[in-house]
């Protein structure tokens, strides 16, 4: 084995290796009992132990002739046990470096960089000792910031600043940069890298072909963030048009695009991958929860300080509610560890909390922890919601951090359900590939139980650890009913979560019919949209509460894209500028109501996650026909785009693609404007979006 390939042995295999070192040392000593003395476990743990390694092969165990009936047995290391026992040999000693080092640092504060001897493997990476960045020195990154003016840029995604920031800081440990073809390739297929690291999730720079295009490889190019800041420079060894089917397939389980990561990569991401070693000159700026925010070497001193050897982290999107409370503590109780809750704060599942309410959420709860058991810190990671293979990904970042166990959830990073309706992984898939991989990666995983709160006791307790069910009277508020009591404003009890999370969560997400929301009309030119559009809106201004504003296509067209054509790109463009707009109304408590055209099925989706950030959408599906729409038309527009006259125009040229899942499907053949306008509000009222009239 590779020094490279190496891993720590595990208390089994190390009892097992002590056990073929003794035999091979001292075959004289047969005696069971001399044995055990040796190896310092009791005669029925040998027993066993000798029972399995005689059935593997790695020693024989023959009769001895004599009288003393304790040494009749003659045990002998055979040539497979040799074998073993030097397999075993270097993972052993790698094991005592690694402790010697783990100590070595809690004493001084300082890694010993003890070197192993030739031919054993490298220290195991302990939870104390610093790792390695990529960023350069004060100096240096002030003179590589003068440099970099000259280098061609490309400014970031919020999600490639997530994953630039987890590169430069060590978070994705052992990766020095963006992927290469070679290694992205051995990940989406095995997840490994070329070198055969452990490693299951693709982190690409991913760019438009035009950018590509411009890019040669050896070539370095300045990564910046949405400001023009200057973060690092990555030096471009690799530039490929990946396989984007396949990496769905291989990484996500399935081509479907109602995974969040599917749909962007499919519909968000560049064309072309460029991979390559990035140099970090500055972490990127957050002026949010400053004191919360760690790096892994900045954990791993904290955890140094105060003497936390086990450390038990908690991923988590979501509120801590009092199960969650109740969980994390017992599993930091049952590892024997210290509690790290560690949130997400990059990208989520679209349609989360926000990380601010979120943030103050974790901050209410931390109180009702122990004290000096339990810390917080943020993670800048952005989710791909990949269920087993973001598990894995979480375990191996959570390592980087210094944690030595991770909590894994039942359907862990799941995305929710697929285009079947079916949810897009095993509730347990999350666990069992976690379960295969934790040795190698040297972070233990703690099982996340189903608490249920027991209404006679008064107490939260694991669902299968109650024995007396039918007698007891078990309460649970599920995620939807929550939700749905947020939203109608009814009471959460306290037996469920704590009233300062309530409190915060009711004061940031207020009943859905104080909150802004947006009407978002699509369907072919002449179909009636505006026509409802401005009904829908009067009507709503006659009930007031709230300010209501009418997007129309034209009007916004006029207005914010008058420098627009019609080309699909051009289109995309339009319909999220609407979007945009719409957000920063819903999210200030006002009502948008959107009438574009609104072709593409992804660009909707995109509106869509973008304001459901902030309020609800309701996607209104105006479903006349083409001959009806072309009845209609009054300015000869489908007249002229049938002889060619007008080019890229939907319906004809192009193609309009019909909503699958609209929140209402309208029909306005034979049908009044008033009638149409009040389907709509009836509608809201079912989503309670506004009061019952």
């Amino acid at each position: 084995m590779s020094a490279a390939k190496a891993h720590p042995i595990s208390d089994e295999e190390g009892l097992l290796f002590r056990l073929l070192r003794q035999l091979d040392l001292a075959p004289d000593v047969s005696s069971q009992r001399a044995i055990a003395s040796a190896l310092g476990v009791s005669l029925g743990r040998l027993n066993a132990l000798l029972r399995t390694s005689a059935e593997a092969g790695f020693i024989s165990i023959s009769e001895r002739e004599g009288p003393d009936r304790r040494q009749r047995f003659a045990y002998a290391l055979t040539a497979r046990g040799a074998a073993e026992k030097n397999r075993l040999t270097d993972r052993f000693l790698a094991r005592k470096l690694a402790e010697y080092d783990a100590l070595h640092a809690e004493l001084t504060g300082t890694s010993s960089n003890l070197v192993p001897i030739k031919h054993r493997t490298e220290l195991m990476q302990n939870n104390l000792a610093p790792i390695t960045e990529l960023y350069v020195s004060y100096d240096s990154a002030q003179k590589l910031k003068v440099e970099a003016a000259d280098l061609v840029s490309h400014d970031l995604s919020p999600r490639q600043i997530c994953d630039l920031e987890l590169l430069m800081n060590g978070g994705f440990n052992p990766l020095k940069g963006f992927l290469s073809e070679e290694d992205y390739n051995g990940v989406v297929e095995n997840m490994r890298l070329a070198d055969g690291a452990l490693w299951p999730m693709p982190v690409t720079l991913d760019v438009k072909k035009d950018f590509a295009d411009s890019i040669e490889l050896g070539q370095d190019i300045a990564l910046r963030d949405q400001e023009g800041v200057i973060l690092g420079t990555m030096t471009v060894t690799d530039k490929w048009v990946p396989n984007k089917s396949n990496e769905a397939e291989k990484v996500y389980g399935a081509d479907d695009l109602a995974h969040p990561a599917v749909n962007y990569l499919h519909n968000t991401a560049g064309e072309v991958y460029l991979g390559g070693p990035v140099t970090g000159i500055q972490q990127p700026v957050h002026y949010d929860f400053r004191a919360r925010r760690d790096t892994p070497n900045e954990l791993r001193a904290y955890f140094r300080k105060l003497g936390w050897r086990r450390v038990v982290a908690f991923q988590t999107r979501n509120p801590l509610h009092r199960a969650h409370q109740e969980l994390t503590f017992r599993a930091a109780k049952d590892a024997q560890a210290n509690l790290l809750i560690h949130p997400v704060v990059g990208m989520t599942k679209p349609g989360d909390v926000d990380h601010f309410t979120r943030v103050r959420c974790y901050e209410a709860v931390l109180d009702k922890y122990p004290a000096s058991t339990t810390t917080m810190s943020l993670l800048p990671l952005a989710m791909r919601m990949a269920g087993p293979r973001e598990a894995v990904w979480h375990g191996l970042i959570r390592k980087n951090y210094g944690c030595t166990h991770l909590i894994v959830g039942r359907d862990h990073a799941g995305p929710g359900k697929n285009s079947a309706g079916e949810d897009f992984y095993g509730p347990y898939d999350a666990q069992d590939l976690f379960r295969q991989h934790q040795e190698e990666m040297g972070i233990e995983m703690v099982d996340f139980k189903h608490m249920v709160y027991v209404q006679e006791r008064a107490q939260y307790e694991p669902n299968d650890e109650i024995e007396d069910k039918d007698n007891v009277t078990i309460l649970n508020i599920s995620g939807t009913e929550l939700r749905r009591r947020l939203q109608e404003g009814l009471e959460i009890p306290e037996w469920f979560s704590f009233p300062e999370v309530v409190e915060e969560l009711r004061r940031t997400r207020p009943p859905r019919s104080n909150q802004g929301f947006t009407v978002f009309f699509t369907g072919l030119s002449g179909s009636g949209k505006s026509t409802i559009a401005n009904a829908l809106m009067v009507k709503l201004m006659e009930m007031g509460g709230r300010p209501v504003t009418l997007l129309d296509g034209d009007v916004v067209r006029k207005h914010l894209s008058s420098e627009l054509g019609f080309s699909k790109e051009h289109r995309d463009l339009n319909i999220k500028r609407i979007g945009y707009v719409a957000s920063e109304i819903t999210k200030n408590g006002g009502i948008a109501i959107c009438a574009p055209i609104a072709p593409y099925t992804a660009t909707r989706r995109a509106v869509r996650e973008m304001i459901e950030q902030y309020g609800a959408f309701a996607e209104v599906h105006v479903a006349t026909s083409l001959e009806e729409c072309e009845r209609r038309d009054r300015k000869g527009l489908y007249k002229l785009a049938r002889e060619g006259k007008i080019k890229e125009f939907t319906g004809i040229s192009d193609p309009y693609e019909v909503p699958e899942n609209a929140e209402l499907v309208v029909e306005t053949e034979n049908v009044d404007v008033d009638n149409c306008a009040h389907q709509v509000i009836l509608k809201l009222e079912s989503m309670g979006l506004i009061a019952a009239q």
